[in-house]
Formats: structure tokens, C-alpha cells, sequence
């Protein structure tokens, strides 16, 4: 059966490029699909079936964010390959790659009444980086070279930056099956092709001007956007953000570690009177990573906008976020910092800081406060800065203009300090009633060291993004931020569990969101590192926080979507330990049962009652107003 062979060598070929997860959905048409990955040896234990193909393209995305492999998606051909749409949109604006492999008709039976049949070319239009159509005769050789040759085509496209999902779309005549006492092998001549991908670095010409342009700045500001957990980038933004003293502005989700960074901008920007937000006004805005979660840091930096704009991004579209971008830095963000980092003394000297704030800085990198830097780093930051001894501290707040004497001016830093201030002096009142933005507060608190933390969207990650995560536990953040929906957040945790399955792997959801993607469950592998918490408030809470659909008289009816379920029955089904709280003293004595690792997957629901959460914000809202409209700039610390 040459036409099965050529589909076998499909598999042959992906083993071969390193892909070792597949998640495939039942079907007759993607049958030698389903078989050639299911006899490959590369993938025993490794390929799960997922029934329902929006829930198995979400665990697949899952499994491809936590491993930053491709993941191979299999699905019959009609409406099957459709249901994979939410997810591979998020995928492709959150640069994570997929294999997608749609089984279909030949293409002469397309448009001919015949069934589960659609249009299956270019499925995902837009959405997708690419997409290829497998032969549907691969008897002649070069139909043979012509399908291997794009499967290895459609592999490396999923991976080159920017990554994302890509379609093969492979139409299957019959019959799908071979013979009782038929072998089916896998050709080991198959082609291979491998795309190295380049490591670029700024030119030296690149490297002088991006100087100049940095001394020449005044007020310069670091934000960072969505992007995975990564250890160069991080050592290279703290040296960077040392030497030069600039801001770093950064969402729960930009995944910074334990780099000094604002990371309050939810809270005080939403109280600042606007002479505090011209203070905060950047010179130039440099900023990476992918999409924001803080709709007033947006607004900030639209209505505020810097004269320069500097996005890093080695390829790809850019986005103009914030309508003011100016230049595109055409270099991975490490490399950028790690080159920008390095200044010439008098330069420096001369623009930067005075002489006295350079022995200052000598003592910090000598005293270790760089975790950074090597002792040959130390050594030559000591010579390069040089000693005093006057013994003079007077150096600038981070983020001020670097030049003499001005009048006082409110920092980020300056801010930053007063909004976790002001937070735990809200959260200390006593009399609150039982609602859910306290009740994340302490669920966020509770976290296990080294958790894999998914955000759901609506309110989830908007609370988490406020509240910050607890400090020193190596907690890496997940959200599916690029489409922003909720119709996947628990299968991207699900598949986040299968592939990490010695990590603790946290949800934090609300009830729309978590029954809307209720099959996330309903498969046959085991998640015993997986926690849901779960925020019911039997309706969509979110219309009764944000302005526009809290003040309609429609709100009840046909915003908030009101439902009476709890998660207990899908618990018994799916095998999951339940527990429920509705106050604060239960939540306290449940997380800690909750979150041993001995207990097994579990889902934590925590009742809270609408109307009062949506009161409780609005007190919140109101304080913030309340503690940040008068003007920080001569009193903060």
C-alpha cells in the first residue's frame, strides 16, 4: 500500500526531527495517520487521544508551551480539523508551533455532495504561519521526494522565528487500512532537512549608534511583554538595567524571575494624577516580548508617548502597540542587553552618572549584588568604575534624568513602592466579606516552589496581575494572551500537566470559563500534579467589574452569564478530589491539603457570591483613587 508508506514516512519524519508528542482525535479518514504514529516506536507513550479536537488542539498547545517543542495534532477531515481553530490562532499569536496534519478527501471529491467533507485548504487562513498540501498520489518518486520534502518544510517552518502552527492538509483515498497479515515499516531513506537558525548579533556600526542614541535619551524605560521563562535573558536585562540605572516595567506574565522590575503598574497607574504620569514619561520606550496584560500601563504609554520607540524582535511582524514606535531592533532581546549593557567609560561618565555615584555602583557589584556576573565581571567593573573617597551616596532614583539638580521627580521605583504599600494595607482592613479577590489573594500565596501557574482569562489573570506572586519560589506564568479566550485555559493546563508531570501545575479560573472547557477532561491519562482553583460566582463576574456593561439595565440577562453548577460532578467523572470552600477560614484550611503533593489532582472551588465581589472591587478601586490622586512627587519614598 504506497499510499499508506508515504503517510508512515510522515511519522518517520517528524521522529527524526526531534518531535516526541502527538495528540490525535478518533476518525476513519485520518485512520493511516492515526496508525503510522501509533506503530512508531518514537511514540509509544507518547501519543494520547483526545476525543474532542478543540480540548485536544488546547492540550496540545499545553504540552508544546511547557516543552517549547513542536507538538503533531491529528484529526479526520470536515468539521474535525475547524475545532482546531481557537487553539491554533492562540498559538500562532503566542508563537507556539504546531504540527497540524487534517485528514481529508481527495481533492476531486471536494464540492461533491460526498461526506464530512469541507474545504480544508488553507484552514486556518491567516491564523496559521503556513500551509501545505500533501499529495494524494505518492506512487512516482517525485511525488514521494515532493511529500517528504514538505513535511520537512512544514516542521521547520513551525520552529523558525517567529514560531507558530502550520497545516498540512493530507487527502487519503481508501482503503485506509492495510491487510490483516500486511507489514507496514518506516523507510529509513527518507529526506531530512534541518534548518539551522541563526544566532544574530548587532553589528559593530548597529552597536555604536544604539549607544549613542541610549546617552542621548534622557528617560529611558524597559517593558517587557509576554514571554517564556529564560535564564540568558533575565542575567542580561539585570546587568543591563544595572549599568545603565533604567526602569523595568513588567506583567505577571513577561516571566522576569527575580529581575528588579516595576511590577505594580496595574495599581498605581490607575490612581496617578496626570502631573505624576508626565513625570513617569518616557524619553525612549524599549520594549520585547509579545502582549500586555495591564490596560492602564497601555493607556500610559499611548497617552504618554516617548519621542523614541525600540522594539527587539530578531524577525516577524511587529505590532505597534502603543502608536509609537520608531525602530525595529532586528536581534534576540538577550543579545541586545548583553551588548547594550557595555559602554564606554568616558561616555559613561560624562552622561550618565557623576564620579560618586560610579563608586557607588563599584561597591554594589563588589559586595556580589549582581548574582550575574562572574568574579573576572566584578574585577573589571572595579577597575573600569574606579574609587572615591569622598564617600558620596548621591545617586539618581532609577529612571530620573541623568543630569544635575532638577526639582523632585516621581520614579517608577518611587511608585512601584508605594502601590505594594497601599495593597497590603487594604488587604489588612478588617470586616471584609468572603470574595474572590481575597480569596486569590491567599490562594496565590499558598503556591508551591517551582509551579507551572496557568491564568484563565477574564478575571483570573487580570486579579493574579494586580496581586503579584509571592517571592523567591520560582513560579513560571502561563496565560493564553494571544486571542485572549476562554475556551481553552484547562486543556492548555491539562496538556501543561502531561508534559511536565513532575512540576506542580496550578489553574486559577473562573467558573464561565472552566465549564465552557469542561472535556479538558475527558481523556484516559493521568494528571496527578494538576490543581484547579476554581472562582465560582455562578455568572460572569467580570461584567459587574468594568465599566460600559455594569451600568446597563441589561446586565442580569444577558451579560452575566448565570448558571447553577459546581464542579462536583465532573469531579466524580473525571476522577478529580473535590473540595469546597465559602469562607476564610475554609480556604485557609483547605489550600494547604490542597497543594500537598502527595494528594492528586484536585479542583478547589471557591463559592463567592457576585454582587458582593463586584462591590469589594469597587471599594478597591476607589482607595486606589483615593491613596494615589494627591501627588507622589515630594512624598513617596
Amino acid at each position: 500500500m504506497k499510499s499508506i508508506q508515504a503517510v508512515f514516512n510522515i511519522a518517520e519524519i517528524c521522529a527524526r526531527h526531534g518531535i516526541t508528542d502527538v495528540i490525535l482525535s478518533p476518525g476513519s479518514r485520518s485512520a493511516p495517520l492515526t496508525l503510522a504514529f501509533a506503530r512508531h516506536p518514537a511514540y509509544r507513550g507518547r501519543l494520547r487521544v483526545v476525543p474532542d479536537e478543540r480540548a485536544a488542539a488546547f492540550i496540545g498547545l499545553g504540552i508544546a508551551q511547557a516543552t517549547r517543542r513542536p507538538v503533531v495534532l491529528v484529526c479526520t477531515s470536515g468539521t474535525a480539523g475547524l475545532n482546531y481553530a481557537p487553539a491554533v490562532a492562540e498559538a500562532f499569536f503566542q508563537q507556539i508551533p504546531l504540527l497540524v496534519l487534517t485528514a481529508d478527501r481527495p481533492p476531486e471529491w471536494i464540492d461533491q455532495l460526498d461526506g464530512q467533507t469541507i474545504r480544508q485548504r488553507d484552514l486556518y487562513g491567516a491564523h496559521a504561519k503556513g500551509t501545505f498540501d500533501f499529495p494524494a498520489d505518492t506512487a512516482h518518486a517525485d511525488a514521494k521526494w515532493h511529500g517528504e520534502r514538505l513535511i520537512n518544510e512544514a516542521i521547520n517552518l513551525t520552529q523558525t522565528f517567529p514560531a507558530g502552527p502550520v497545516q498540512v492538509n493530507v487527502p487519503l483515498r481508501e482503503p485506509f487500512y492495510p491487510k490483516a497479515d500486511e507489514e507496514m515499516s518506516y523507510e529509513q531513506d527518507v529526506k531530512i532537512i534541518r534548518d539551522d537558525h541563526s544566532n544574530t548579533i548587532l553589528p559593530p556600526a548597529e552597536i555604536l549608534d544604539l549607544r549613542r542614541q541610549l546617552r542621548g535619551a534622557g528617560r529611558v524605560l524597559v517593558v517587557a511583554g509576554q514571554q517564556p521563562e529564560n535564564p540568558t535573558l533575565t542575567a542580561a536585562l539585570y546587568e543591563f538595567a544595572e549599568a545603565r540605572q533604567v526602569p523595568v516595567v513588567a506583567d505577571t506574565i513577561a516571566n522576569l524571575g527575580d529581575v528588579p522590575a516595576v511590577r505594580r503598574q496595574d495599581i498605581f497607574l490607575a490612581g496617578l494624577s496626570k502631573e505624576d504620569k508626565t513625570a513617569l514619561r518616557p524619553d525612549l520606550l524599549i520594549t520585547f516580548g509579545q502582549s500586555l496584560i495591564s490596560k492602564a500601563l497601555k493607556l500610559f504609554l499611548r497617552d504618554m508617548a516617548p519621542a523614541q520607540h525600540w522594539h527587539l524582535q530578531p524577525a516577524g511582524e511587529v505590532a505597534d502597540t502603543f502608536r509609537s514606535l520608531t525602530r525595529i531592533v532586528r536581534v534576540k532581546p538577550a543579545v541586545f542587553f548583553q551588548q547594550l549593557a557595555v559602554f564606554d567609560t568616558k561616555d559613561y561618565h560624562r552622561d550618565v552618572i557623576s564620579h560618586a555615584q560610579e563608586v557607588r555602583i563599584s561597591q554594589k557589584v563588589i559586595e556580589g549584588s549582581n548574582p550575574f556576573l562572574s568574579v573576572e565581571q566584578y574585577t573589571s567593573n572595579e577597575r573600569v568604575l574606579g574609587s572615591n573617597s569622598s564617600g558620596t551616596t548621591n545617586e539618581p532614583q532609577v529612571g530620573s534624568i541623568p543630569s544635575g539638580p532638577t526639582e523632585p521627580n516621581l520614579t517608577w521605583q518611587q511608585a512601584d513602592t508605594a502601590a505594594t504599600q497601599f495593597l497590603s494595607r487594604f488587604f489588612a482592613a478588617e470586616g471584609q466579606l468572603f470574595n474572590e479577590f481575597s480569596a486569590m489573594r491567599q490562594a496565590l500565596a499558598a503556591l508551591p516552589d517551582d509551579t507551572a501557574l496557568h491564568l484563565a482569562n477574564s478575571m483570573a489573570v487580570r486579579y493574579a496581575n494586580i496581586l503579584g506572586l509571592p517571592a523567591g519560589r520560582q513560579i513560571d506564568v502561563f496565560a493564553n494572551r494571544g486571542t485572549s479566550g476562554i475556551d481553552g485555559c484547562n486543556s492548555t493546563a491539562v496538556g501543561a500537566a502531561l508534559a511536565q508531570p513532575a512540576r506542580p501545575v496550578v489553574l486559577l479560573t473562573g467558573d464561565v470559563a472552566f465549564f465552557y472547557d469542561r472535556n479538558a477532561f475527558w481523556h484516559n491519562y493521568p494528571t496527578p500534579n494538576l490543581r484547579v482553583v476554581l472562582f465560582n460566582n455562578h455568572g460572569g463576574g467580570i461584567f459587574r467589574l468594568i465599566d460600559g456593561p455594569r451600568q446597563q439595565p441589561e446586565l442580569d440577562e444577558f451579560f452575566e452569564t448565570h448558571q447553577a453548577l459546581t464542579a462536583e460532578n465532573l469531579c466524580r467523572d473525571f476522577q478529580l478530589r473535590y473540595l469546597p470552600v465559602a469562607s476564610f477560614e475554609e480556604l485557609a484550611t483547605a489550600l494547604p491539603v490542597f497543594f500537598a503533593a502527595e494528594s492528586g489532582a484536585a479542583v478547589l472551588e471557591i463559592f463567592t457570591d457576585s454582587k458582593t465581589n463586584a462591590a469589594f472591587f469597587e471599594e478597591y478601586r476607589k482607595a486606589v483613587k483615593q491613596a494615589f490622586q494627591p501627588s507622589l512627587r515630594n512624598t513617596a519614598v
